[in-house]
């Protein structure tokens, strides 16, 4: 990797890691990140075992155990046995943990749209047509 790309990559992974915090930070009280994301997850895919949970939020199965317990007891999932595999548990969102996930991404987007109205319409501009390119690296397009 050349200079340029690491001082890219190095620049791009504090700006992004900086900006996340900064807007969890301006987001309502109540589960950390780790809760609020495993809450996302499931109300994007739904019923999932812990184990499938687990890995999707690239945490040990043990460390999601405990979240879906602290998000049981408070009301914002429900965990059954898994039918097929009576070891297993099913976690699945509730109404009020859809209500949670719903409310801290409308408080965090709506931050962040007062931040980019701040910007320079050229920002803006280059933030829209980067978007693409930060899209693939999530879906890992241009291995």
């Amino acid at each position: 990797m050349t200079s340029a790309a690491q001082d890219v990559s190095g620049r791009l992974f504090l700006a992004v890691g900086r900006l996340s915090r900064s807007l969890r930070q301006a987001g309502v009280p109540g589960p950390g990140h780790g809760a609020i994301s495993a809450l996302a997850t499931l109300a994007t895919f739904g019923q999932l075992r812990l184990g499938d949970l687990a890995a999707k939020e690239g945490v040990a199965a043990a460390t999601m155990s405990r979240i879906i317990a602290s998000l049981v007891e408070a009301g914002y999932v429900t965990r059954e046995s898994d039918p097929i595999d009576r070891r297993a548990w099913l976690a699945t969102v509730t109404e009020e943990g859809e209500r949670l996930v719903t409310g801290v991404r409308s408080t965090r987007v709506q931050e962040l749209g007062r931040r980019l109205e701040r910007l320079t319409p050229e920002h803006r501009d280059a933030l829209t047509a980067a978007l693409p390119a930060l899209e693939a690296l999530l879906s890992d397009e241009e291995g």
